[in-house]
């Protein structure tokens, strides 16, 4: 029997009021000769990015500065997020020429930092982790000097598989965990707060001189205190750098919306974040996993530097 992807989710639609969308909501519409020749360069390759999968709303803004997200092991994932748009079903096999059209992809856009992410590839005991591996070292070989941040799966928490992903040493490993635990199994019923944990201290664990960073979506139903409480779990993993965004529903079969929080919220947490220790925190409403990432990489290299000595060439 073949299963279609969709893009439904077991969350049903509620009834609820629409609660009234604050001013910051309003982002520009994508447009203008960047976002155009990265658009054709993706269709060209037949890559994809979470970008335009997931409904960013910083797309215009990122693709106009000539920055993109690649999302690599297909477009359908084997997990039902309540807030993700990306299609979930049974996936296609995964394409082992996929890592070098991304790399060449980097190449053609010639980065200074890429972002790597992915679908969760549940039906493979290494989640994919090899493809990651492959592109990190393609881009290495192809376009020296660029950093390289990959966002992967939890892969179940398996350390095997992420120290695939590991040993290709990217400078930046993330993982969000999304939500506070509370609301986890509603949030993403297939995951589970241990395995984000455990992809997180593990990488430290096996690569001290990596940066991790983690985010937060806000405005699903947690309390402010619980979402601290998560910044310190986050820390006490060793997590350097921290995002925080609100979470906007992306249809009526997405998660519901509790609330938008506030300017001064989300100015809150990132002092709290500075307070804790992240070595740098985006806490804004229309922030995302990638979001200004060059520029985190670029200022922290600074502090890698300083701690590590020069074994780290970032792009400038």
């Amino acid at each position: 029997m073949t299963v279609t992807p969709t893009r439904d989710r077991i969350i049903p639609s509620t009834d609820v009021r629409p609660l009234r969308r604050p001013e910051w909501i309003k982002v520009r519409a994508p447009s203008g000769e960047s976002y155009e020749r990265i658009q054709t360069l993706m269709r060209s390759k037949s890559l994809h990015t979470v970008c335009e999968e997931a409904m960013c709303p910083n797309l215009g803004e990122c693709w106009g500065s000539g920055t993109a997200t690649f999302l690599m092991l297909g477009d359908v994932c084997t997990r039902t997020c309540g807030f993700c748009d990306v299609k979930h079903g049974k996936p296609l096999p995964l394409d082992w020429d996929e890592a070098e059209r991304v790399a060449q992809a980097v190449k053609a856009m010639d980065l200074k930092h890429a972002v790597i992410t992915s679908v969760n590839r549940d039906e493979r005991r290494d989640g994919g982790a090899p493809i990651f591996a492959m592109v990190i070292r393609r881009i290495r070989e192809i376009l020296p000097g660029c950093s390289i941040e990959v966002l992967i799966p939890d892969f179940k928490g398996s350390i095997e598989a992420l120290k695939i992903v590991i040993d290709a040493r990217p400078e930046i490993l993330n993982h969000n965990v999304e939500t506070v635990p509370r609301l986890f199994k509603q949030v993403q019923p297939q995951d589970n707060y241990e395995w984000a944990q455990a992809t997180l201290t593990n990488a430290k664990r096996l690569d001290p001189d990596v940066l991790t960073k983690s985010g937060i979506m806000v405005g699903l139903g947690e309390e402010l205190d619980e979402v601290k409480a998560v910044m310190r779990d986050q820390r006490a993993w060793g997590v350097d750098i921290l995002t925080i965004g609100q979470y906007l529903q992306p249809s009526k079969q997405h998660m519901p919306l509790a609330r938008y929080y506030t300017m001064e919220e989300f100015a809150e947490l990132r002092d709290y974040g500075k307070e804790l220790g992240f070595k740098w925190v985006e806490s804004n409403p229309l922030v995302r996993s990638s979001y200004h990432a060059a520029e985190q990489v670029r200022a922290l290299s600074i502090v890698h530097r300083k701690l590590y000595g020069e074994k780290l060439e970032i792009g400038a």
